[in-house]
């Protein structure tokens, strides 16, 4: 058995201290247990100390076992972090709070998702710090949460109700106290004027429960009533509180304890039970003082307490009082206030049908107005999102019919998929249609609404046939209902080209996306940003057709206005992303070079590094490093830029993931890592047709990517047979006078002439050079490397003349085109065929 190296040093203190509750001065007892909970700790027979959870019945004080652990004990430690627990959707946020603090990339730079595996990471390995305690609060199920509780050499307390987490982890049984220590937390709390005696008649009455004993020593303290008062006050109020509705879960005695505290506080200050009882339709996390601001206009008319809000001192007094008796939590540092759930549920059970709703309804329009002045795409907002986020659930927002609750609930998933967050957002966005439907039916606005932003999500997560119907279905649905014209109508037709794309139907994109934009502009005039969208969607289906002059005309047009308009960040993004996009498919590689670094650099800045555009935009950047020549650099990017998206979508084939790697594969061929490439596109050959079918221009793409490594690798015969179908198949879908075709058959050309069929290799490499010279001019770097190429195929089957004529012709326009040392103009010059790989678009 070994022991942590924990040393003693009592003039330390933690480097990293934070989100720990202030420590509890009337802290009384449980010696036994904080001495068992040290040396479990302390003694383990494994080099990663296994977490220990302290459950028990709610209320009973398992929050304060662990604050007290972790004050007492917070110099053995050089690292502690609390984390509220109870809803898994906000422990990664937590943990990705952490990260500024231990020098890792914040969540506001690197995205939740990586901050927190970051912080996971560091924390497993013991770097920078091996002494950590990390508390997770009020954990329900161990299998929302046990993946993401780290394993290593530092110690992790866990608190819950649910038993569930034995087995699971080391466990700590946490029971009521004992009547000594009962009598000793009141004598300790109270401090004058309680005798030994009465604090044994309290502690009995209370059931010794320790929560009871806090409210009932706090109010003793504040009101100064006898005991004997008190004790009559319990028993008259416990009739009556046991027949409004008994929570189960709860002892008469907590409930009593309660009552009375509200009661007294009712006489005093009936707007602070008023501030009271709306808590307790928040959820349990901490709610953000400012959601109790003046409430603004629709708002304020339906709201029951606007007066009080309306004054700001009167709010603050309520607060106060609330405070001092010990029914909220305040934190003056996170300008929040949190209301215990126990407290909360009986102060719900007090209530009765009309009265929980209208409570209800005024958590619904505070929810509501806090997030009205912010677009939930802006980043900018996510922080006042993500405080709200927490009460979504709790104060059942689904159930709300009011158009300005529930727009509210879906600019809440909007935040959750706008920050990548897309599990979330998709089990969120689910549950309200499943409410709204069965309340309002299938043709209400927002249930139609609901089913745009799961056909967002859906798609975002790679099921793409799944997106395609239910947008279909429900386009129609709109159109019928709304108007083809209408707001939200549009907003669908707009996503509904990218299905379109998805699908490799590229002509009926274009044919749609035109109409859409003409319909944008007619209702919301050429500059709206919504207008700037259908325009970038219209400058990508040019794209994907070839043509490039088309596309970059409107793209360069769609930047610049996005950038004056105010739209969202990553709209601005996307469509300078698509601009350097298309300088480099029109094969003007150092300027989207330039134009892609300043693009990523702003998406790292605005969005976070792992942000789906920024993400796209290193893509992206790392294709026209390697076609500029700068191979390692592009290398290295393709490397990160995969390795985060496999993190991200572990659980899933998404688009984004497979084009980045293929872009990998690219640059590891490249790079000269060739068995490397071919392992990773042996896996993609297989994915890609289960994304997108097996007639999609992408799967002939990455068939073309295979075949150029099988060919590189020996397999000359393999790789024309995979050339000639993909070929043939990007003939059916986009006609051979397409950029992608035309890539496929100048490889197809060197695998004929690999296998020895010049006269092959010469007819079909003299055809695509026409086409290419046709499609994207003579002095583009495709069109010259299909030059280059036959140049080689001429001199095989005995035409030195034309040869010598076309390479020089070709060396002359490389150098002013790439430049004499680009590896294409070299290799030209040395007689190396030339090969050219696919990178799928973003559609």
């Amino acid at each position: 058995m070994s022991v942590s190296h924990f040393s003693s040093d009592s003039g330390r203190m933690p480097a990293i201290w934070g989100r720990v509750p202030q420590q509890n001065k009337n802290f009384t007892g449980r010696k036994d247990l904080l001495d068992k909970l040290r040396a479990d700790l302390m003694t383990e027979t494994t080099a990663a100390v296994l977490p220990h959870a302290l459950h028990g019945l709610g209320g009973v004080g398992k929050t304060q076992l662990a604050m007290e652990y972790a004050h007492r004990f917070r110099r053995e430690y050089d690292l502690v972090w609390w984390i509220p627990a109870d809803q898994p959707m906000l422990v990664k946020s937590s943990l990705a709070g952490l990260a500024r603090e231990m020098k890792l990339p914040s969540a506001v730079s690197a995205g939740i998702e990586d901050a927190a595996e970051a912080v996971l990471d560091a924390l497993r390995r013991g770097e920078p710090y091996g002494r950590w305690l990390l508390v997770f609060d009020n954990a329900d199920d161990p299998e929302q949460i046990n993946d993401i509780i780290p394993r290593g050499p530092g110690h992790v307390l866990i608190t819950s109700r649910n038993h569930s987490w034995q087995g699971v982890v080391d466990t700590v049984t946490v029971d009521v106290f004992l009547r000594e220590e009962s009598k000793e937390f009141l004598l300790r709390r109270v401090r004058r004027g309680l005798s030994e005696e009465q604090a044994d008649r309290l502690a009995d009455a209370l059931g010794d429960l320790p929560l009871a004993l806090e409210q009932a020593g706090a109010f003793q303290v504040e009101s100064g009533m006898s005991v004997d008062e008190y004790l009559r006050l319990l028993r008259e109020q416990t009739t009556r509180l046991l027949g409004i509705n008994k929570a189960s879960d709860y002892p008469l005695s907590m409930t009593a304890a309660w009552a009375l505290s509200v009661a007294q506080l009712r006489g005093k200050s009936p707007e602070a039970v008023e501030l009271l009882r709306c808590c307790a339709f928040f959820g349990p996390e901490p709610i953000p003082r400012d959601v109790f601001e003046p409430l603004p206009e629709p708002f304020a008319a339906q709201s029951r307490m606007a007066d009080l809000f309306a004054d700001s001192i009167r709010v603050s007094g309520a607060v106060r009082e609330l405070g001092r008796y010990a029914l909220v939590r305040i934190d003056s540092e996170s300008r929040t206030l949190q209301v215990h759930r126990l407290v909360q549920a009986l102060l719900r059970d007090e209530l009765d049908d009309p009265e929980r709703a209208a409570f209800r309804r005024e958590v619904h329009l505070l929810l509501a107005a806090a997030a009205a002045p912010y677009e939930a795409d802006d980043t900018q907002s996510w922080p006042r999102y993500s405080g709200l986020l927490g009460h979504v659930a709790p104060a059942d927002v689904a159930s709300s019919h009011d158009p300005r609750i529930r727009s509210f609930a879906l600019n809440i998933v909007r935040y959750l998929y706008s920050s990548g967050d897309f599990l979330s957002a998709r089990s969120l966005v689910e549950r309200f249609i499943e409410r709204w439907r069965a309340d309002s039916g299938e043709d209400d606005r927002h249930v139609l609404s609901a089913h745009r932003h799961q056909a967002i999500v859906v798609r975002e997560l790679g099921e793409i046939q799944e997106s395609f119907d239910l947008n279909r279905r429900v386009l129609e649905r709109m159109r019928h209902v709304l108007g083809e014209d209408d707001g939200e109508t549009l907003l669908l037709t707009n996503s509904h080209g990218a299905d379109l794309r998805f699908r490799g139907d590229f002509q009926a994109a274009l044919e749609h996306d035109k109409e859409s934009l003409r319909r944008h502009e007619a209702v919301f005039g050429p500059s709206h940003r919504r207008t700037l969208r259908a325009m970038n969607n219209l400058a990508l289906d040019y794209l994907l057709l070839g043509d490039y002059a088309t596309a970059l005309e409107l793209q360069s047009r769609t930047f610049t206005l996005q950038k004056r308009s105010g739209s969202s960040k990553q709209n601005v993004l996307a469509s300078w992303n698509g601009l350097a996009r298309l300088l480099r498919l029109n094969g003007e590689y150092r300027q989207a070079c330039d134009i892609g670094e300043d693009a990523y650099e702003y998406g790292v800045q605005e969005l976070g590094r792992e942000h789906p555009w920024t993400l796209r935009t290193a893509k992206d950047l790392s294709i026209a490093k390697r076609r500029a020549g700068y191979i390692e650099e592009a290398l290295e990017l393709a490397r990160s830029t995969y390795d985060l998206q496999e993190r991200i979508f572990e659980e899933v084939d998404h688009p984004d993931t497979l084009a980045a790697a293929l872009c990998l594969a690219n640059a590891q061929r490249a790079y000269g890592e060739t068995g490397a490439a071919l392992e990773l596109l042996e896996d993609m050959t297989t994915r890609y047709p289960r994304m997108y079918g097996d007639d999609h221009p992408f799967k002939y793409g990455c068939d073309t990517n295979l075949a150029l490594l099988l060919r590189v690798n020996g397999q000359a015969e393999r790789a024309r047979d995979m050339d000639a179908r993909a070929l043939n198949g990007f003939d059916g879908r986009l006609t051979r006078d397409h950029h992608f075709s035309l890539t496929c058959a100048i490889n197809l050309a060197s695998d004929l002439a690999a296998l020895g069929d010049a006269e092959a290799a010469s007819e079909l490499g003299e055809d695509t050079l026409a086409r290419l010279r046709a499609l994207l001019g003579e002095s583009h770097p495709l069109t010259l490397a299909a030059a280059a190429n036959h140049v080689i195929d001429l001199r095989t089957v005995g035409d030195d003349e034309a040869a010598d004529t076309l390479l020089a012709d070709t060396l002359e326009r490389y150098v002013g085109v790439l430049g004499p040392e680009h590896p294409d103009a070299v290799a030209s010059r040395e007689g190396r065929r030339l090969d050219f790989d696919f990178d799928p678009p973003v559609l």
